[in-house]
């Protein structure tokens, strides 16, 4: 006999959402659906996508937690092609052109290709795809992303033996006014380990909050590695490459000493300007206290095993 278990991450019941603030959730999506169902994806991806998600079921990495508001996700943001300060990628996401879009697959597999967003979603099933995950850079957030495993698009490549990482890029257009400045080596590159890739809170997403994901949050293909801060979520996606040496990142080319590899959230280590045992929540006045690997440490501690965290921060 089965007999299915729920994961060590899920919510105590004492965590769980209230049933007030879920229903108001649920009103929220009912009343955008007019204004966002469709926005800023191409035709080609919403034939492979539902118009909104709302009614789906959370996945079992629901974290239980209120949600942050659409308006603080959609409008506060760290995106740097779309400029470098918090409201700017929402007011110049419309310099984003989603349509066409690809994304090469390369490297050390025995299936590399260029595919459409829509090819890489075809195979997945969104319907247990809501994931409730917190996601932290210099402030945190809860979010409902909708995804699937960035673990099945790699199967699918065929990695060979010698494949220890994932190297991303995200798409270089001089037309997006961050990157008319040297602000940073574009374009944006980032990477993970290979088992990190293909843990299974390691996401593509495609959508936030019931709807196709907008331009300023990195349509239309986006990374969300939520123990790790966020600028190693690289946003519009246009390449992966599957190679066996540790691929260089965007931040850690620009301040080394600042921005490690693996960039994991550990309140014990400091960066070299701030401390990182208190983070402040959007929406939230006072801070609270970081929590290891951002409360994910059961679910991808043993990924580190042995490891020095702060040597490999």
């Amino acid at each position: 006999m089965l007999i299915k278990t729920a994961p060590r991450s899920a919510p105590k019941p004492s965590e769980i959402t209230p049933e007030s603030i879920y229903d108001r959730r649920r009103e929220f999506i009912k009343a955008g659906t007019g204004a966002f169902a469709g926005m800023l994806l191409p035709s080609s991806v919403l034939g492979a996508l539902p118009k909104e998600f709302g009614d789906l079921p959370d996945s079992r990495y629901n974290t239980g937690e209120e949600l942050t508001s659409y308006k603080d996700v959609t409008t506060y943001n760290n995106f740097y092609e779309l400029g470098s300060g918090k409201s700017d990628p929402h007011k110049n996401a419309h310099y984003l052109k989603t349509e066409p879009w690809s994304v090469e697959i390369s490297g050390l597999c025995e299936k590399p290709g260029r595919y459409s967003v829509e090819d890489l979603i075809k195979p997945h099933t969104l319907e247990d795809r809501i994931y409730r995950l917190r996601c932290v850079e210099a402030w945190s957030m809860v979010i409902p992303w909708v995804g699937f495993e960035l673990g099945g698009v790699i199967k699918r490549s065929k990695p060979l033996a010698g494949a220890k990482y994932v190297a991303m890029e995200s798409l270089l257009d001089r037309n997006l006014p961050g990157q008319a400045r040297r602000v940073l080596d574009w374009p944006y590159r980032e990477g993970l380990r290979m088992d990190e890739a293909m843990h299974p809170l390691t996401i593509l997403a495609v959508g936030l909050y019931g709807k196709v994901l907008p331009n300023q949050n990195g349509a239309p293909l986006r990374l969300v590695v939520p123990w790790k801060y966020g600028f190693k979520s690289i946003k519009s996606i246009v390449a992966f490459e599957l190679t066996d040496k540790q691929p260089p990142t965007s931040w850690g080319r620009s301040a080394p000493s600042e921005y490690g590899f693996y960039s994991n959230v550990n309140p014990q280590v400091s960066h070299p300007r701030w401390s990182q045992k208190r983070e402040r929540r959007i929406g939230e006045f006072l801070k609270r206290k970081t929590m290891m690997f951002n409360g994910y440490a059961e679910e991808v501690s043993s990924l580190y095993a042995g490891m020095d965290l702060r040597k490999y921060y």
